[in-house]
C-alpha cells in the first residue's frame, strides 16, 4: 500500500476528505522527522515507535580485496513495532 492508497483508506473509513487525511499525514511525518532528527523517540503506543541510533566508527573489510577499511560514524533510524501491532501480526 502506497501514502495514495493509505489517504484513500482512511478517508473512506473516516468520512474525512483525502486532501484532509493527506494533511494530516504529512504534518504526522514532518513532527516525527524534526523529533527524531532532535534526538527526541516518538511513540505511538502499542502501534510504533522511532528513535534515533548511532553507530560508532569502525573497522571494516572490503570484500573484493580483503583491505582493512575506516567505516565513519554514522546516525540512523530504528522503527519498532509496538505490542498491539505485533500480536495482531501474529495471530493473523
Amino acid at each position: 500500500m502506497n501514502k495514495s492508497e493509505l489517504v484513500s483508506a482512511i478517508s473512506e473509513r473516516t468520512g474525512e476528505s483525502k486532501s484532509a487525511v493527506d494533511s494530516v499525514l504529512s504534518s504526522l511525518e514532518t513532527v516525527v522527522t524534526e523529533q527524531v532528527i532532535l534526538g527526541n523517540k516518538v511513540a505511538i503506543t502499542g502501534f510504533v515507535s522511532f528513535e534515533q541510533t548511532t553507530r560508532g566508527a569502525r573497522t571494516g573489510r572490503n570484500p573484493r580485496t580483503g583491505e582493512s577499511i575506516q567505516i565513519a560514524a554514522a546516525k540512523g533510524c530504528k522503527v519498532s513495532a509496538g505490542a498491539r501491532l505485533k500480536a495482531a501480526v501474529k495471530g493473523t
